[in-house]
């Protein structure tokens, strides 16, 4: 049975990728763990994930802070807010199956945007909070 972090960003990929409004803006299915060499812009890769205990005194749980990460070439940052709403409109409280584990919930948390440090790259952040079961 795969670990519930690996079960959740497998379901988050599988949702964003199959997402109309998230594939709009990218431009495609552009959803990254690892970057493909001269991926075309904009789009998504996985950050950071902490997955923490959440059980109870008699059912197991864990609580998992999921970052994804927005990269865009854009004038502007517009194009970054909108990958990051489509980003929140397929996750925030969505009902995904997830291998071996049940899904209690997936809330948005926060989500920040800047200009990185060579002037052309847009880099947005936005943080999700899961609580997972096993089944």
């Amino acid at each position: 049975m795969a670990g519930a972090s690996f079960a959740l960003q497998k379901a988050v990929f599988e949702t964003l990728t199959a997402h109309a409004g998230v594939t709009s803006v990218l431009g495609g299915p552009r959803v990254y763990d690892e970057v493909p060499p001269r991926a075309d812009f904009p789009y998504l890769t996985f950050g950071q994930t902490t997955e923490r205990d959440w059980s109870t005194g008699t059912e197991g749980g864990s609580e998992h802070i999921l970052t994804l990460h927005v990269w865009s070439r854009a004038r502007g940052r517009k194009e970054t807010d909108d990958v990051m709403a489509a980003t929140e409109a397929a996750l925030h409280d969505a009902v995904l199956t997830l291998d071996g584990h049940r899904l209690i919930n997936l809330r948005h948390e926060s989500s920040d945007a800047r200009r990185e440090a060579d002037g052309e790259t847009y880099h947005g952040v936005a943080r999700y909070r899961a609580v997972t079961e096993p089944l």
